[in-house]
Formats: structure tokens, sequence, C-alpha cells
């Protein structure tokens, strides 16, 4: 500093401070070996407070209006130290000025994916962004944790640290809301105020105010993103037909060929034709390409042989049982078709294996002579 500064200095009784930038919380006001003089006015404006250091110690803090600094408005001053010379001997202090007003549009945001777990869709990986503000509303307790002895201190020296512990408290709460990520969306006025709620009290550790946290986007991985459009695609398709005429709408209107065009369009004839053609079929139930009804199954009956049932048989073991005498026209036969045993000569299935089935052919003919 010049000669010339150090005398201006001396003579200077007028300590502001008016900030034109937009991210400097707190300022220090610069004096030459800091000297202040007896009865220098201090102003003090609506969104500023001024925070008096003298010898390493607080004297006072001094919330907006206009100030002299003598000892009679500075009471906690005069408990400190004893002014010599009719109090005519300057002030060995520092002024820092902290900006009061909010500071907003602050970022935040994930650095690496948080693991979460999701109802639907089990475990998945989600990154989130948004904004917040903040002010101060404990000058003093700012200093002594923050600020320390620097001259000029903004958002960005302190916004990393604030920045980590809104993502540390977002992971866990988001992890132990079980909040559908579906969901997620409608909810996240809700959630930026649950995390204001719960964050604002370590902020106030740092003499700061969390006045609001927004969440503006909670993102997934790249390839859930595309599986989840794809579910999305599947489900809004609806009626197919009408989907693919909206395609072939599309093309035609994105400035597609129209050999596409009418490509697409005689696929889609080709297809509808061949659909009625095979609903027609089906319904007639005839023609070239009718399939034949399927066969019933061949009935299988019980047998009674003393007095235990036997079987079920296929008519092919009871025609072996014929021929081997253990099933005559009074045995009783059953089946699930029947509503009572019955004689196995009355039950017209079992009936054609007796008599007229077993009929002896008649004898050949003898041949003619010969003339």
């Amino acid at each position: 500093m010049g000669l010339f500064d150090r005398l201006f200095g001396e003579f200077v009784d007028v300590i502001e401070w008016t900030d034109d930038s937009s991210n400097t919380m707190v300022y220090r006001f610069e004096r030459y070996g800091n000297e202040i003089k007896y009865g220098a006015k201090l102003i003090v404006r609506e969104s500023q407070y001024a925070v008096f250091v003298n010898e390493g110690q607080v004297a006072d803090v001094l919330g907006p209006g206009t100030w002299e600094l003598e000892t009679n408005n500075l009471p906690l001053l005069t408990t400190l130290k004893s002014w010599k010379h009719g109090y005519q001997s300057p002030f060995k202090a520092e002024v820092y000025f902290c900006n009061a007003r909010r500071f907003t549009d602050l970022k935040w945001g994930t650095k690496q994916p948080l693991m979460v777990r999701d109802s639907e869709f089990g475990g998945l990986r989600l990154r989130a962004f948004g904004t917040y503000g903040t002010r101060i509303i404990d000058p003093l307790k700012f200093i002594r944790e923050i600020v320390g002895t620097e001259g000029v201190f903004t958002t960005e020296e302190i916004s990393n640290q604030l920045r980590n512990l809104i993502t540390s408290r977002f992971a866990t709460i988001i992890g132990s809301a079980n909040i559908p990520i579906l969901d997620v969306a409608a909810n996240q006025d809700q959630l930026g105020e649950f995390l204001t709620k719960r964050i604002a009290p370590e902020f106030g550790e740092y003499g700061l105010e969390l006045t609001k946290l927004l969440v503006e986007n909670i993102s997934l991985p790249a390839t859930v993103s595309e599986a989840l459009d794809k579910r999305t695609s599947m489900g809004m398709t609806g009626n197919l037909d009408a989907y693919l005429k909206y395609q072939a709408g599309e093309g035609l209107a994105l400035g597609g060929g129209a050999g596409d065009v009418v490509g697409m369009g005689v696929g889609l004839a080709v297809g509808q034709t061949m659909a009625q053609g095979v609903g027609q079929t089906s319904a007639a139930g005839g023609g070239a390409g009718a399939l034949p009804p399927p066969l019933k199954n061949p009935p299988r009956f019980h047998v009674a042989i003393g007095n235990n049932a036997d079987g079920p048989h296929s008519l092919e073991t009871l025609d072996s049982m014929i021929e081997q005498g253990q099933l005559k026209r009074d045995t009783l036969v059953w089946s699930p078709e029947m509503s009572s045993w019955t004689a196995a000569g009355e039950v017209p299935g079992v009936a054609a294996l007796f008599g007229e089935s077993k009929a002896t052919p008649p004898p050949l003919p003898s041949p003619t002579a010969s003339s």
C-alpha cells in the first residue's frame, strides 16, 4: 500500500460494503493495519450482518442500520478492552460483512449411481440431481465453523461440502422410502420437502438455513431405460392393426420412399387376407384346408372276476379274454360312460365281440366239373 493510500485510509470514516457479485457470502473490510477510527460510521444494509473481531475475539454482531463506532454503541467491546486517551485511539479490529440474502440455484447431484431395491424391478442403480437454496442465519457460527480468516468467501468454497451432505442423506432416505421407481416422478415434490426437513438441522450446524431443496430428476442407467421404453411401447401399441397403419402413415409423413410405403401396405393387406382366410376356413369346418375332428378315445371296461373288479381293459384285451373263456355274455362289465354294472352281452361295444363276430364262415363252394 502506498503512502497516499495509507493517509487516505486514516481519514476514511465510513465503512460499508456493496456487493456486485452473486456468490460472495463473506467479505472482510480492508483497512491499513486494521485501524478503524473511533466514531466512524458503519452502514449495514438489509441483506447484511457486520461482525467485529478485535484481536482475535468477536466484539459484536450488528444488524441492518447505520452505526457510530463508539463504546456506548458497542457494549461488548468495552468489556474486552479499556480504551485510553479518551477513547480517541483507533479500533484495532476487523469487520466482516456477511451476506444474508438467499443463495439460489446451487447444484447437487450423485457422483456415482445409487443401488436401491425396487418392489417391481428388483435391484436398480439410479442417479439423481437437483438444486437447493441456502442463506446465512448465524453469521458468528458461520465465520467460526467455515470462513475462518479468509478475506473473501464464496459459495464455491462450501458448495462441494453441502452437495456431499445432500447426496449422502438422499441415498439413505431414498433407500428406505420404498417408493416404486415408476411413482418417483409423482412424488418428487414431497420427496424434496422431506429431504429439506431432514437435512436442514445439519445445515444449521454451519450457521446456514436450507431454504429449499428440489429433486429435478431421477434417472436410470441407459440399458434399464431402454428396457423400460420397450415395455412401455408394448403397452401403448394396443391394436396391432391400427399400429401398423400408424407406422405406414408415419413413414409417408417422414418422407419415406413410395416403394417402402407401398411395400408396407401390401404386407399389411396380405396379412389381413391370410388372417381372414384362416378365420373363415376354421368357421366353415370344411374345405380343402379343413382339419378333421380329433378321434375319440376308445372305451375301456372293468370286468367283474369273482368279487374283484379287474381293469380297465381295452376292447382288444376283452376279445382275448373271450377266447380264453374268462369273459362270457353274462359277465358283468362297467365303463365310465355306464351308469351301472351290466352283462357283457348287453353292452353294444362288447356284445359285438360275441356270437356274430365269432361265427364260422360257410364252406367254400365246390369246384364245378369241367365240360
